[in-house]
């Protein structure tokens, strides 16, 4: 039965693969959309549920760990529909989740490095604004890349190391002189805030990379490794909640302070977490770098209708700086193995072809 569910995964890949190559400019665009969307809103109503929101403030711990729930169920419909049946669906958690206990350590990494940079990105939101937040993140690019470069021994051309570096002075000008947001209720500290940011893009640079090599050294199912990686998280989350806030927790509850508002963040965590999978799946490095960069945009706007943000000329260059760098980042290597090869048929014929 393990080989049989093997043989189905592989089956399954191939034909995702021609999928790939066969969808529509359309389908493309709504992924496209989707993405921008939930990044754009997520950031915008996370801010507004830590500073602006009116009420009790809910523990940050206790989302992500909900988060962590919601993944793993969605993970498993997902599951049982690319499995196709019942049974299957039983072989495939039985073989992957109850009998392969090293799998399960072995993705407990990324689950412990994830659930630190959500809960950073809490941490940073609290300090930071929106539009602030979302061209500072935008440094999981560098990190991504030297993981890439280190982990998977892949290469950079000159163009995208140039990138990096435009990126890097981007968001140096973003917080030269930090904005300010006129309708934030609380105390902000924009240099907390920064190193929240850091700490976060370190965790997602590390944990992005060492989820691909994982996800590419076995022909597994993506939403197999899904599955043990949000188990793990979820233990770690709960031990999160233990450390951080478990007195609080135990005197009011485990949901104090959730809102309708609350509940639409942690739902767009879920949603967008696993919705990224997908759009890595159908789309290229420049789609993505504009949903990036589109999500700059609608953040900055929804800052500066939600919490007052005064854009200043420092903001507005590095913003479009990071922006400018994420497009040239995610263009195409060129290819040169194909001019020497056309050299390499001209000489052939002129040796072969008598003048």
């Amino acid at each position: 039965m393990p080989l049989l569910t093997s043989r189905t995964y592989a089956l399954t890949q191939k034909t995702a693969i021609m999928a790939v190559e066969n969808v529509s400019v359309g389908f493309k665009l709504y992924c496209l959309t989707v993405m921008t969307l939930v990044a754009a809103t997520y950031t915008v109503a996370l801010r507004y549920t830590r500073t602006i929101s009116t009420g009790d403030m809910y523990f940050s711990t206790t989302a992500v760990c909900i988060t962590e729930v919601i993944k793993l169920i969605l993970s498993m419909g997902m599951l049982a529909k690319e499995t196709g049946s019942p049974s299957r669906l039983k072989n495939a958690v039985v073989e992957h989740i109850f009998f392969s206990p090293k799998e399960l350590l072995k993705l407990s990494v990324p689950s412990l490095v994830y659930a630190i940079q959500n809960n950073m990105a809490f941490l940073a939101l609290s300090n930071l604004d929106a539009a602030v937040y979302q061209v500072t993140y935008q440094l999981k690019i560098p990190c991504t890349a030297l993981c890439t470069v280190l982990m998977l021994n892949r290469s950079l051309s000159r163009l995208q190391w140039g990138s990096v570096f435009m990126l890097c002075v981007g968001v140096t000008l973003v917080q030269w002189k930090p904005v300010e947001a006129t309708k934030v209720q609380i105390e902000q500290n924009p240099l907390l805030g920064f190193m929240a940011i850091a700490i976060a893009v370190i965790c997602s640079g590390f944990a992005g990379v060492y989820f691909e090599k994982v996800l590419k050294s076995s022909d597994t199912s993506l939403w197999v490794r899904n599955i043990q990686m949000y188990i793990s998280g979820i233990v770690v989350t709960l031990i999160g909640v233990y450390m951080t806030d478990a007195q609080g927790v135990l005197e009011k509850g485990f949901f104090f302070g959730y809102t309708p508002w609350v509940c639409f963040v942690v739902f767009l965590a879920s949603v967008g977490g696993l919705y990224t999978s997908v759009v890595v799946k159908y789309t290229d490095n420049i789609m993505k770098g504009f949903s990036a960069a589109a999500a700059i945009v609608l953040s900055t706007v929804a800052s500066v209708i939600l919490f007052g943000l005064q854009i200043t000329l420092t903001f507005f260059s590095g913003a479009l700086l990071v922006c400018i760098s994420i497009y040239l980042y995610g263009l195409p290597k060129q290819d040169t193995t194909k001019l020497p090869r056309q050299e390499a048929d001209k000489e052939l014929k002129a040796k072969l072809i008598p003048v």
